[in-house]
Formats: C-alpha cells, sequence, structure tokens
C-alpha cells in the first residue's frame, strides 16, 4: 500500500507506538514517520506508506505548527510535564505584556540546547537513554529558526502559545529558557502539533478512524491524494511511453516546467511514479521511482 495518511497522535503513544499499530491494521511492513512528536504531545503526524517511504527525504526541512501551554514556576528535569521537579515551586508574578516582550527575543534564527531527555545522540546513544540512567548527557546547541510565536493568553501560571518553527526546533526547550530567563523556571505543560509542511490538522484522521475504515476495506479514501503532495514541486503526466521509461529508471523529455529543478510525475490523475530531476532544458532524470 503506497501513500501517505496523517494519524491525528493522541497523548500517551510514541510516534513508534502509532507506526507499530499503523503497521499491524494495514498489514503494511513499511511505515515511516515525517517526524517524531513526544508521547505527551497530540496531533499532526504525516506516515508514509510502502513505496513512500522513499519520500522522506523531501521532509527532512518540513515546518512544524504548534499550539500549547507553558507553565511558570518549576522547572522540571524532561523540559515537560511528564518529568520530575527540578526545584521547589516559584511564585509567579509576571503580567501578559512581559511574556510578550520575552517571547520576542526567541523569533528568529537562535541557538537552541535540545533538551538531556531527547532523541539527539552522543556517540551513537540516544540522549534520553543516558539521562534515564542519571548518566551526564552532554549535548552541543543547535542552530533552528522560530518563525512565529505568538503568546496567545496569560492565566495565571499558564501561558498559551502557537509557534511556527523549523525542523529540529524543541519547544520544551523554548519553555525551559524562558523560565530560567524569568528566574521562576517552567515547562511545556501541553504541545498540540497543528502542523507538518502542507499537512495539517484537517487532513488527521485518528486510529479508530483508521480501523473503521479497514474493516470496511477502504483505507485508501483516508489517504492523502497524491497531487496535494509537496506542492512546491510541479506536476507533469507522463505518456504511456515516457512512464514506462521512468518506471525503468530512464531519463525522459518532459514539458518545460519554468526551470523546475525537481517534478513529480504522475502516470494518470491520481498515480504518482516518480520525483524526477532536470539534467537539462527539458530532460528529467528520476530521481525517486515510487511505481515499476
Amino acid at each position: 500500500m503506497n501513500g501517505i495518511l496523517v494519524i491525528d497522535k493522541p497523548a500517551g503513544m510514541t510516534s513508534h507506538d502509532v507506526v507499530s499499530r499503523v503497521r499491524r491494521l494495514l498489514k503494511e511492513r513499511s511505515v515511516g514517520h515525517l517526524g517524531t512528536l513526544d508521547p505527551m504531545a497530540t496531533g499532526v503526524l504525516p506516515l508514509v506508506l510502502g513505496k513512500f517511504t522513499r519520500l522522506a527525504q523531501f521532509y527532512s526541512d518540513a515546518e512544524k505548527v504548534y499550539e500549547g501551554q507553558i507553565r511558570f514556576g518549576f522547572a522540571t528535569d524532561t523540559y515537560d510535564a511528564e518529568g520530575e521537579p527540578a526545584g521547589l515551586p516559584q511564585t509567579v508574578q509576571v503580567t501578559l505584556e512581559v511574556i510578550h516582550e520575552l517571547a520576542s527575543k526567541f523569533r528568529g534564527e537562535i541557538e537552541q540546547m535540545p533538551p538531556p531527555f531527547s532523541a539527539k545522540k552522543i556517540h551513537g546513544v540516544p540522549a534520553y537513554k543516558l539521562a534515564r540512567k542519571k548518566q551526564e548527557v552532554t549535548l552541543e546547541p543547535v542552530r533552528v529558526e522560530i518563525k512565529e510565536f505568538e503568546i496567545l493568553s496569560l492565566e495565571g501560571e499558564l501561558a498559551g502559545f502557537r509557534a511556527r518553527v523549523s525542523s529540529g526546533t524543541y519547544m520544551r526547550s523554548v519553555a525551559h529558557e524562558m523560565g530560567q530567563q524569568l528566574g521562576v523556571g517552567a515547562h511545556l505543560s501541553g504541545l498540540r502539533r497543528t502542523g507538518v509542511g502542507e499537512f495539517t490538522e484537517g487532513d488527521c484522521c485518528t486510529l479508530e478512524q483508521l480501523g473503521a475504515a479497514v474493516q470496511e476495506d477502504e483505507p485508501e479514501h483516508l489517504m492523502i491524494h497524491p497531487r496535494r503532495i509537496l506542492p512546491a514541486f510541479p506536476c507533469v503526466t507522463a505518456d504511456d511511453n515516457n512512464a514506462n521509461r521512468i518506471r525503468h529508471g530512464q531519463a525522459v523529455n518532459l514539458p518545460e516546467l519554468s526551470n523546475a529543478r525537481l517534478v513529480k510525475v504522475f502516470a494518470g490523475q491520481a498515480e504518482l511514479i516518480a520525483i524526477a530531476s532536470r539534467v537539462a532544458g527539458t530532460l528529467f532524470h528520476p530521481k525517486v521511482v515510487l511505481v515499476v
């Protein structure tokens, strides 16, 4: 089964848990995700199925959109609500204006320290495995871009926010650093991902809906239409001869597409057979073949 399915990940499951569930439901071994979500987090988790796992390389830099809550008053060792408090609770007396001003300092390109409980690897070992064993975790700061970061509300110790960020950005680290700068500690108390690249909440289905669709033998109805995938790449429909050549890894002449470097090649309206790269002029070579 080839395609992209967007799951509304529930709280309490890891992204790998979701992948495993979908593998069992669809009886499809090749399933991967386009960006992990912490167990506490919910929301948009795009999955690539079958040959479409080859498209994951084009989503490595996909931006993410989040909504969530930051609780001020104490930090935790995981930087979120699932961790242990890292100090005594502090009295919080801040205004919405102060939080707005603080949030503005995190917009743009910044150096961010990943959380010790993260998938970042140290000598090949995920940091969270070392942190769980109480071993020293030494990570290097990473350059990320926070394109939007708006504080939407402040009720007592809880601030609601919306953020649009580059791949690799940890909102847990943002919450932790805000607490440090205010001197009262803070952690991420809730997080929902509302977008990954072109995929939004409107594209989501639940695991229960997928299970019901499998029972009705129509899970493909929940898949994203291939022409919506990778919208930055123009679409071109190949004739039968060119489609056959592309399936066998051969270069073909395709219509001029405004000097596009990469194009989506279809056989018919809905069968995405390849991503092709321009060699010269109208000559394209298949970079990734999806249907043979």
